[in-house]
């Protein structure tokens, strides 16, 4: 900036052309919200939200081939291990932390068998302004933004 006063952002690079909101993006699907209910058992009191990624390993096509696993205990383990790295020391005054959180999967095995496994999916929140300015808490893959 050159820092003459009255000087806008507008003034310095002409009026904004299209804006992305938030909003958008979970109307979309480009964003899933987690329900508020949840976050806060979890002690999460903040709005969050996940990548389509992120909801894809939620909520995988074949998750009914699992026994035992769910779209709503899968999100309380994600909600979980998040809180849970947020508490520790090396999180202190971070907006963005990295996790990870294992998930049950399934694949096809040679022969053509279906075989269950856990994997281990690195996963990043973001704590940042939402559309008014409120913080809210993306989860993302950590090569997502």
């Amino acid at each position: 900036m050159s820092g003459q006063e009255g000087e806008t952002l507008s003034s310095l690079f002409g009026e904004v052309i299209h804006t992305y909101t938030r909003a958008d993006a979970l109307r979309d699907g480009t964003l899933i919200e987690i329900p508020g209910d949840i976050c806060r058992e979890a002690g999460i009191i903040v709005p969050v939200a996940v990548t389509a990624g992120v909801w894809d390993l939620i909520a995988p096509e074949d998750l009914d081939k699992m026994p035992g696993q769910s779209v709503a205990g899968r999100t309380w383990d994600l909600l979980w291990m998040l809180a849970c790295a947020a508490r520790t020391p090396r999180a202190r005054g971070r907006s963005s932390i990295t996790f990870q959180c294992i998930f049950l999967t399934q694949r096809e095995a040679m022969g053509g068998a279906e075989v269950t496994e856990h994997k281990t999916i690195s996963l990043r929140s973001l704590c940042g302004p939402g559309d008014q300015g409120e913080p809210v808490i993306t989860i993302m893959l950590p090569w997502e933004d």
